[in-house]
């Protein structure tokens, strides 16, 4: 059974905090300001904006330290990470869930955050939300769409999001929960504590910034770890700025996505709404959707 936070009413607070890679206070300016507006009130850790004077946000004790500390708070109602980058696999294991699994709270995060997501879900049976940041807010005239949809879905509404059709989809019509997240981040868990499944659900997969050729050896890890075999269908989003070797690989993303999924039958919708540009849908994961790939539309609605 999945538990599902609480959603969010007026006057709840949201913590932010940097969990992983460091981000300027300033560009979280706009994201306070907006949810204030929404009628939350936002509490900020010292890891946003830190005089860290590297990479992270602050040593693994320190962002440890304080998610935990948000997680276990029961005056925070929501965490929203500032922004990804790398950092949570090496801190996944030092925090304690105890107290967060008697009182869940939406933790919203996407990219590195999927370490989280599929920790809670597979170990937890907690549900999260994979989602924009707070960098995001930044982009607000552009990202509208993308930062309405996770106001929407904190609050308890139902998704129901439809989008193009694409030439290379799979028709199919199935139901199941929902997992998945950035494709590196998801091969990279495989074996770990933080390990998921995917018997009977439907995987949706996006990533940034790789080379084609190690998007392809990604992919194949899914396959032989038996993650492709029993699925109910794939959501493939956004795969955007990738890079090929001096030599080309000779695939495009999506012959290398079509040709890892050939031997299977199950829909696949390519050119999703999720990733890592503005085009980001707010997404639950554990929780169950249908997904319904036609020749005129694609569509994904909570149920």
């Amino acid at each position: 059974m999945i538990k599902i936070p609480q959603y969010l009413q007026p006057g709840n607070t949201i913590a932010i905090t940097c969990p992983a890679g460091y981000m300027a206070i300033e560009k979280a300016t706009v994201c306070i300001q907006t949810l204030q507006a929404w009628g939350y009130q936002v509490m900020t850790g010292r890891m946003l904006g830190s005089d860290s004077h590297n990479y992270f946000s602050g040593t693994d004790e320190e962002r440890a330290g304080e998610l935990q500390t948000m997680l276990d708070d029961k005056n925070i109602h929501a965490i929203l990470f500032g922004r990804g980058g790398y950092g949570m696999g090496r801190i996944i294991d030092r925090l304690n869930f105890k107290k967060f699994i008697k009182n869940p709270k939406w933790l919203i995060g996407y990219s590195d955050i999927t370490v989280l997501h599929s920790h809670l879900l597979n170990k937890y049976h907690i549900a999260s939300m994979h989602a924009p940041m707070a960098g995001a807010f930044n982009n607000i005239e552009n990202s509208r769409e993308y930062i309405d949809a996770l106001r929407k879905a904190i609050t308890g509404a139902k998704a129901n999001y439809i989008c193009a059709p694409h030439l290379l989809n799979r028709k199919g019509d199935v139901s199941g929960m929902l997992t998945g997240g950035n494709l590196a981040l998801l091969a990279n868990v495989i074996g770990t504590a933080s390990d998921f499944d995917t018997k009977n659900k439907i995987l949706f997969i996006e990533d940034t910034g790789e080379y084609l050729y190690n998007t392809d050896r990604m992919l194949y890890q899914l396959k032989r770890s038996g993650k492709l075999n029993h699925i109910a269908g794939l959501i493939v989003g956004g795969f955007t700025d990738m890079k090929d070797t001096e030599r080309p690989f000779g695939k495009t993303i999506e012959d290398i996505i079509l040709q890892v999924v050939e031997a299977y039958d199950f829909p696949v919708c390519f050119n999703f709404p999720v990733g890592h540009k503005e085009e980001n849908l707010a997404l639950k994961i554990g929780v169950k959707y249908r997904l319904k790939v036609t020749g005129s539309k694609t569509q994904l609605k909570e149920i």
